[in-house]
């Protein structure tokens, strides 16, 4: 039989071949490009061409984090909204570079009728939240890497000179060059803040820094000095001050990638749960812990661990005024126990004592001879904007343990999580973080993890994304917001530090103080209770230049902030419709 060609078909009139021929051959031709499709949306890369992301292959458990609601359809439209692809920015007017919206609110700070309590340092949000940008300092860079950065950050990125000459005496930070250096001096450190904590640990062994004790709070922390040492006996330390006279004293913590948080003990409780720190540590921190009936101490007794320690080095520890008579007696009425103390005696000698919480309510009275009372079981774990308490919170019965040891404790089940089913669900929650932290963001989404330091993690849960990162030279701040279900304690349990925020209203850093923000689901809840674009400015505000944001989310939030975060010039990607990388750039409105 001779060869069919094309002419020949044509010539034999075999036109209903000829159809089929055609049909079939654009039916191959269609499943050719189907399977050829990538599934991965073309979306904006981190550069700014647009490409089509790698696939991600995903471990089993990264779908989606468990006990996650099914999305929810988007809130309708609020009338006056701007529309995200319309969004204009620019600078914002009459701020430094320094703004923090719910700290440096001037206009309600000059209408308070007092500032006796310290209420001009706590928060005091404007409304609405600020649309706007904050300029960057005059020749800032990125920062100095860890760790050189515990030692020395570049002058430009935090340019306040103010401590150098009040403090230079003791020796906080020195300018040198183009460079803020920070040599361990502190107002108690007079031979160096190593010395100081070795002398701790021969005064008290049993405080175990890195073993017994992991969380500890530095209650007006300087520059930080303290906490940054412990971190190499693996002590995770929160330093803590207000916004004051001590100029960027949390700024110079933050940029020197030492956890740090801006708060103070005034009106308002502390943003920590009940019993979640090991020890608490004030070295001349300027707080008056026998004021007003001694609540700033009940506040201290609240958040200090069952036996936790309190280390306290002053001035009225050695010295036998009223304010020592008075502390002695206040320590004894919520039945502390001094178990270590040590009197200043020669000029570079320091005046400390060590303080122990009891463990269980055994020592308190009835409740009618109480004094200062017993605080009602029924009350809220949560701290904020909440007033400080004038009572003693209850402690657990005899079964109450320490937690294990750092790092056992990072694993086993925290005493605090006490739902139904807590045992499965917590380990699947770690399981879960551990394969999506380990196969996916480590490795596939094109972020540079060893140029990162302080981490945040925007709606922490059980801290399973913390945990995954433990082993990796970063810090997480774990944030718990105050719409989702109270787990800062689990957190806590853990040997981690977190706070409670509500992402409505701005957070209490400085500019430029975190190098990844990551947030796993959180959007759709928020955004029916604020404007996406207000806390899109805040996390602008939050991250340093060329620091990423990592989001897990719906596809249809993902293409609700996508458009956003390009209006402020960031690189934007896409991953498996479930994760959008941002990374900032240097830009500013009119630059």
């Amino acid at each position: 039989m001779a060869a069919l060609s094309v002419p020949s078909i044509l010539k034999e009139k075999k036109f209903p071949f000829v159809f089929a021929f055609f049909l079939l051959l654009i039916l191959v031709t269609f499943l050719l490009i189907s399977n050829s499709h990538s599934p991965i949306p073309t979306v904006t890369n981190l550069s700014g061409s647009i490409s089509a992301a790698t696939p991600v292959p995903l471990p089993s458990s990264a779908a989606a984090p468990p006990e996650i609601p099914a999305a929810t359809a988007p809130p309708p439209p609020v009338a006056g909204r701007v529309d995200y692809q319309a969004v204009q920015w620019e600078l914002c007017k009459g701020v430094d570079v320094d703004f923090i919206p719910c700290l440096d609110n001037w206009k309600a700070i000059k209408e308070l009728q007092s500032r006796r309590h310290k209420e001009h340092r706590e928060r005091h949000c404007p409304d609405p939240p600020p649309r706007c940008l904050v300029p960057l300092p005059q020749g800032y860079k990125a920062p100095v890497p860890w760790p050189k950065s515990r030692d020395m950050i570049w002058y430009n990125n935090v340019p306040h000179p103010k401590l150098v000459e009040y403090k230079k005496d003791q020796r906080w930070v020195v300018k040198y060059g183009n460079y803020f250096v920070f040599p361990g001096g502190g107002t108690q450190f007079k031979n160096g803040v190593k010395h100081y904590i070795t002398m701790i640990e021969k005064m008290l062994p049993e405080i175990g820094f890195g073993r017994k004790t992991r969380i500890v709070l530095d209650v007006g922390c300087g520059v930080a000095s303290f906490g940054g040492a412990l971190l190499d006996r693996d002590v995770m330390t929160m330093s803590f001050a207000p916004k004051d006279e001590h100029e960027a004293q949390i700024q110079f913590a933050l940029e020197r990638g030492i956890p740090a948080y801006l708060s103070v003990i005034g009106t308002q409780k502390l943003t920590f749960p009940d019993n979640s720190y090991d020890v608490v540590h004030c070295a001349r921190c300027r707080v008056h812990w026998d004021g007003d009936g001694g609540q700033p101490l009940l506040e201290l007794n609240r958040i200090l661990r069952p036996g936790g320690y309190f280390i306290w080095s002053a001035t009225p520890v050695y010295r036998k005024d009223d304010r020592h008579k008075t502390m002695v007696t206040l320590t004894k009425s919520i039945c502390w126990s001094e178990v270590a103390k040590i009197s200043a005696v020669g000029a570079n000698d320091v005046g400390l004592v060590i303080y122990q919480k009891p463990v269980t309510s055994s020592c308190y009275k009835s409740p009618k001879e109480q004094n200062p009372p017993l605080c009602d079981q029924s009350r809220s774990n949560s701290s904020w904007y909440m007033p400080l308490d004038s009572c003693l919170v209850p402690l657990a019965d005899e079964s109450y343990t320490w937690p294990s040891p750092w790092p056992q404790r990072l694993k086993e089940k925290p005493r605090t999580l006490s739902e139904p089913d807590a045992d499965v669900s917590y380990r699947d929650d770690s399981t879960h973080w551990s394969a999506l932290v380990s196969e996916v963001y480590l490795g596939g989404l094109g972020i540079n993890w060893s140029k990162l330091r302080n981490v945040m993690d925007m709606n922490a849960r059980h801290g399973g994304f913390a945990a995954a990162l433990v082993n990796l030279p970063i810090w997480v701040m774990n944030v718990v917001p105050i719409q989702e279900a109270d787990t800062l304690s689990v957190i806590y349990d853990r040997g981690l530090i977190g706070v409670y925020h509500d992402w409505c209203e701005s957070f209490n850093t400085y500019p430029r103080t975190y190098d990844l923000l990551h947030s796993s689901f959180l959007f759709a809840n928020l955004s029916k209770r604020c404007d996406i674009i207000e806390v899109a400015a805040e996390m602008d505000r939050i991250l340093r230049p060329d620091g990423y944001l990592l989001v897990q989310d719906t596809v249809e939030m993902l293409n609700k902030i996508a458009p956003i975060l390009k209006s402020l010039h960031w690189a934007v990607k896409l991953h498996q419709d479930q994760f959008l990388v941002g990374k900032k750039g240097f830009w500013r409105p009119g630059t």
